[in-house]
């Protein structure tokens, strides 16, 4: 995992170029990789109509799911202002329907810490 660490860090870095936070300026990148090896990155878009704007994660993970990824293993987010970025909750939701077991890595300037989807999102909605 800790190549698949760099791998990511890298490309959620790099994912931040294409971010467009025309109202905010908060600027996030994201990038999940699948048990195959397969990148997919993502980045914030932001619309006029706030409720059409979408997270960088959700890009990533849709773009995966999309391209039939199956398996994903972890996401890397990261804000442009070098802080640790956690996921919204509805980011958080979205990614434990899809893939409940994935870790989330969150680098900033001083660390990188990896957390299990879990923590960060301990009761989900589940559909009975």
């Amino acid at each position: 995992m800790p190549q698949d660490i760099e791998r990511l860090v890298k490309a959620s870095k790099e994912a931040l170029s294409f971010s467009r936070p025309v109202y905010s300026g908060f600027r996030v990148g994201a990038a999940v990789i699948a048990h195959d090896g397969r990148l997919f990155t993502g980045c914030n878009l932001e619309n006029a109509s706030l409720t059409l704007s979408v997270c960088a994660e959700r890009v990533a993970l849709m773009k995966a799911l999309s391209e039939g990824a199956t398996g994903l293993r972890a996401i890397a987010i990261t804000c442009a202002s070098g802080k640790t970025c956690y996921p919204c909750g509805s980011c958080r939701q979205l990614l434990f329907e899809y893939a409940p077991e994935i870790k989330i890595v969150l680098p900033s300037r001083s660390s990188i810490k990896v957390l299990d989807l879990k923590e960060l999102l301990p009761m989900p909605f589940i559909k009975k």
